[in-house]
């Protein structure tokens, strides 16, 4: 096991910059998870962590050692990647021990690893079948049965959860984080998903063109977004947004709307008039007669919860609530907001008040 530390790392192709000063602690057994949409970087920096990409300024360390230029076979790390990569003429016992083999590890050892290994991933009837006859989720496990029996400082999972189907990838996620809790190892995970990101994670990293944008536990990220950005990323459905300014009605400070909705403010130093961007989660809004007039566009039940998108003027907004609401699209619901539950952007800088 080892803590990784990513300093001010820069990436260019050519004289197109890709990558710009990225930071990142990770501390020895810690689960970091990289998450943004296509294109922010997050695999990008993995490949680089892993050696398989170089790197243009800056420096990454595994442990004490800086290894910006040693091989990838010397980093002591071992990937998953999102495709299984599986030898499919080799038994599930000679794609795990592949590694030893190639290492020219005794075979006494390679069994005991191999055997050790299969035994955590539940693999041990599968030993002498071929990828041909797996589960999707099966082969995963053979992958990572691959990795483990390196016994690396580090593991990296570039999206492995991608090529499996919805319940699937719930079932791998448990499992992968298990695996993480009994082996204690050093993980650095990489996702576009970011439900992935908030229940396996015990830090997430939210990268956009190249930048990081927060670093923080998942809780954190949730109720203390940056900006808009991470508020919109980390969440779902998806925070609300709604543009506007600060307005004073009766005394008090309230949000107005640009199409004249109006809304509760939670305490704020912003003064009137200030353009600001109004941010509340879909879970944060509940229904009843004393809140703000909507109109109903969309009801969609889910069973345990009801999904519901309703309008004021220009203004959408998405209530997520635990009843069973059986209202009609053109009907009026109250959206009764608390304004603990608010969050404020900068409209320009879209940076959180």
């Amino acid at each position: 096991m080892a803590n990784v530390t990513i300093d001010n790392v820069i990436k260019r192709y050519g004289s197109v910059q890709v990558m710009h000063g990225v930071s990142v602690d990770i501390e020895d057994g810690e689960f970091v998870v990289l998450v943004g949409p296509s294109g922010c970087g997050k695999s990008t920096l993995l490949r680089m962590l892993a050696g398989l990409e170089e790197i243009s300024d800056g420096t990454i360390s595994i442990g004490d050692r800086v290894v910006n230029d040693v091989p990838p076979k010397e980093r002591d790390i071992a990937m998953v990647f999102q495709s299984y990569a599986l030898y499919p003429h080799k038994t599930v016992y000679d794609n795990i021990g592949f590694p030893l083999k190639m290492a020219k590890r005794p075979k006494a050892e390679i069994d005991e690893q191999v055997t050790k290994a299969a035994g955590i991933l539940d693999l041990t009837k599968y030993l002498k079948r071929y990828p041909k006859e797996l589960s999707g989720g099966q082969r995963q496990r053979v992958a990572m049965g691959r990795a483990i029996v390196r016994d690396p400082q580090v593991f990296l999972f570039d999206e492995p959860l991608s090529n499996l189907d919805a319940k699937l990838r719930v079932t791998m996620r448990i499992e992968i984080k298990e695996l993480h809790q009994r082996l204690g190892t050093t993980i650095v995970y990489v996702t576009h998903d970011q439900i992935e990101a908030m229940t396996m994670a015990d830090k997430i990293v939210v990268m956009r063109d190249g930048k990081v944008e927060q670093i923080g536990s998942p809780l954190d990220l949730y109720d203390n977004p940056n900006n808009t950005f991470v508020a919109s990323f980390i969440g779902s459905p998806s925070m609300n947004f709604v543009h506007g300014k600060i307005a004073t009605e009766a005394g008090q400070k309230i949000f107005l709307s640009d199409s004249g909705m109006k809304l509760p403010l939670p305490p704020t130093e912003a003064q009137e008039g200030r353009a600001v961007t109004y941010g509340v989660r879909p879970e944060h809004i509940q229904i009843g007669d004393s809140g703000v007039p909507m109109e109903v566009v969309v009801v969609e039940p889910t069973g345990s919860e009801t999904q519901i998108f309703a309008k004021s003027g220009k203004d959408v907004i998405d209530a997520l609530v635990k009843e069973r609401i059986s209202a009609r699209p053109q009907s009026t619901l109250g959206f009764v907001i608390n304004p603990d539950d608010v969050h404020l952007f900068d409209r320009a800088s879209e940076q959180r008040i």
